[in-house]
């Protein structure tokens, strides 16, 4: 063994002694073939990465992708390629630091960091959660309201029995949740798929969409909306949970096995974030197609497009609208419930009774948005899923600069340090994600 994984292991021994690891219930607890056909290794680490994925089409995208879609048309999907990108190699990093440490992102935060340090990232990672779950709540509440016909405000209060299907679930394995959100998720594509067709884009127009313009910087309405896009698409919470849950696996601790994991673990992410990429394009070519097109360009609440939906392209589009954003509140409620739990262990090392720290912060969420209704109503929900996917954006960058400190630890990821082309293009993208920010900020002010 080499002196770096030496010395990694001896940083690993001194740091990870009397500290649980994450997601206690679930480490290890899926079996790895030692032989056989790679395919079938790989789909031993099929999961996780659509656990992810479910963050990148929360209700929160819908928001922002109906907005986009409506008011500039195909334009912003250059945004939601870039997004997607950034997020495919954020995710592969978060990856390999979780199998190559052995601590989710949250733990290295505690075990690195002064706590004044440590402790606002903890806030702010904990702020994330309840700006997700805040779109999630609102977005699960109206898929009720529009499917039937249940009034907001109980929607909302509804929603916290999400907290016991994922207990259920969880109960019952890991592979129970994975497979329910991945027929979730299938479930929404089918949806889409078939509102695309309905719609019949302009594919010139809409494959001109994914080139660059330089508006999106210069208008300051498209860089709202784009940062939104990109909060909505690259979550802070992904990154703290992806480095658990990849620790469900039982990999071996020798570093072959470790290179095996980090390989088929990244695959198994970039493909579920393909997929969650042409879901987010759908919802936006949708609103490009049945809106823009048309004159429709203030389409902004997601009520509003259900309803428009109808008359512009037939009975069937608004079904299939209300059934996928119900299946989108439900997938997204449950990997970010999971990631509370990382959070609020890794950072805090508070460990509750799994009813209680599940109902704890499922609560953080379902007060504000209880009180948001209350006093906003209907008016206000697609206004408030914007800012709050702004707020994820602003956020981003106390995760992911943390992140790609972690990338480069060599002292803890030994031989297995994220290449360098990988911590270059990561960087660049952490640099970019708070040049934007500020841009933003400079543009609002």
């Amino acid at each position: 063994m080499n002196d770096c994984s030496v010395e990694a292991g001896a940083v690993r021994a001194r740091t990870t002694d009397h500290l649980p690891p994450s997601l206690a219930e679930i480490h290890q607890s899926v079996a790895v073939p030692r032989s056989g056909h790679w395919f079938r290794r790989l789909l031993a680490f099929v999961g996780p990465g659509y656990l992810v994925a479910v963050g990148y089409m929360d209700p929160g995208n819908w928001a922002t992708a109906i907005a986009g879609g409506s008011a500039f048309g195909y334009k912003l999907l250059v945004v939601a390629l870039l997004s997607s990108l950034i997020a495919m190699l954020l995710q592969a990093i978060c990856a390999r630091i979780g199998i190559a440490t052995g601590r989710d992102l949250a733990q290295l935060c505690r075990e690195r960091f002064h706590p004044a340090a440590a402790i606002p990232l903890w806030i702010l990672a904990e702020a994330a959660i309840v700006a997700t779950d805040l779109a999630e709540v609102i977005g699960t509440a109206i898929a009720l309201q529009l499917l039937f016909g249940l009034p907001l405000l109980q929607g909302v209060v509804l929603t916290v029995l999400d907290a016991f299907l994922i207990l259920w679930l969880q109960n019952k394995g890991v592979r129970w949740l994975e497979a329910f959100v991945i027929g979730l998720i299938a479930l929404i594509a089918g949806c889409f798929l078939a509102q695309v067709v309905l719609a019949h884009p302009d594919w010139g127009d809409l494959l001109r969409g994914y080139l660059p313009s330089a508006s999106i910087v210069t208008n300051p309405t498209e860089l709202y909306l784009a940062l939104g896009i990109l909060g909505a698409t690259v979550m802070p919470h992904n990154l703290y949970l992806h480095t658990a849950l990849v620790q469900s696996r039982a990999t071996r601790p020798d570093e072959a096995s470790k290179r095996e994991a980090i390989r088929f673990a990244s695959i198994d992410s970039s493909v579920a974030l393909a997929l969650a990429l042409l879901i987010n394009s759908a919802i936006l070519i949708t609103a490009a197609a049945a809106f823009h097109v048309r004159g429709e360009t203030e389409v902004a609440e997601i009520g509003q497009a259900h309803a428009l939906l109808a008359p512009l392209l037939g009975a069937a589009a608004p079904i299939l609208f209300a059934v996928s954003l119900l299946a989108c509140g439900l997938n997204s409620t449950v990997t970010a419930t999971i990631a509370g739990q990382v959070v609020m262990e890794g950072f805090i090392r508070m460990r509750l009774r799994p009813v209680v720290r599940r109902l704890v912060t499922r609560m953080i969420a379902v007060v504000p948005a209880v009180l948001v209704t209350w006093f906003y109503g209907e008016s206000g929900t697609a206004e408030l899923l914007v800012f709050s996917q702004v707020i994820l954006s602003l956020q981003l960058p106390f995760a992911a600069i943390p992140l790609m400190i972690f990338a480069g630890d060599r002292r803890r990821l030994g031989a297995l340090v994220t290449p360098a082309w990988q911590l270059a293009i990561g960087w660049a993208a952490a640099l970019l994600i708070v040049a934007l920010n500020v841009w933003m900020l400079a543009s609002a002010f």
